[in-house]
């Protein structure tokens, strides 16, 4: 029985929403334990806040998924024209109505996708055509940056595997003794 985490050989569409969804995950938790006044703090002179980073976020969804994917019209499901729109927050929104509204999007947006192949073409967008992966991996990249400019998101150590010499994987000075055309080997 291999010791690796099943993701790591898991099909690509498995691997691309998993990570997709850890890149959401990752930018809510950026809220955890903010007060209102917290999540609002501008922290440097553009309208990025912890919780305008989220709405952004639900914003990004519903242009690649809804709109891009699903072929629906910004202003029938609300959506603002300009990008800049999309990180105000209402005074009457909260912490917790913008993760909500975020996971919402996020299950629809799951939805949406469920019947295509990474393969099919997402038509309704600007950059049309381009594929179902490559909103993933776009998505992916935007989320995991949006994550970085909110704040730290704590990384659990237990996730972290200590390194071992004893697996019989070379070590990186071993590799570069190698003949450009040889294959590392275990012994």
């Amino acid at each position: 029985m291999s010791d690796h985490e099943p993701l790591f050989v898991a099909d690509e569409r498995t691997q691309l929403e998993t990570k997709l969804d850890e890149a959401r995950a990752e930018l809510v938790e950026t809220l955890d334990g903010l007060t209102e006044e917290q999540a609002r703090r501008r922290l440097v002179p553009s309208l990025t806040t912890p919780i305008a980073l989220v709405k952004h976020a639900t914003f990004v969804e519903q242009v690649w998924f809804h709109v891009g994917l699903a072929g629906c019209i910004r202003e029938e499901i609300g959506l603002p024209t300009e990008v800049d729109d999309s990180y105000v927050v209402g005074p009457d929104e909260t912490v917790a109505s913008v993760i909500a509204d975020y996971r919402r999007v996020c299950d629809e947006a799951r939805a949406l996708a469920a019947p295509y192949a990474m393969d099919d073409e997402v038509l309704h967008n600007r950059r049309s055509p381009l594929s179902l992966r490559w909103v993933h991996l776009h998505l992916i990249a935007e989320l995991a940056r949006h994550a970085g400019q909110a704040g730290p998101s704590p990384v659990s150590s237990s996730t972290r595997k200590p390194s071992s010499s004893s697996t019989g994987t070379p070590s990186c000075s071993a590799l570069s003794a190698l003949d450009p055309g040889e294959s590392p080997t275990t012994t």
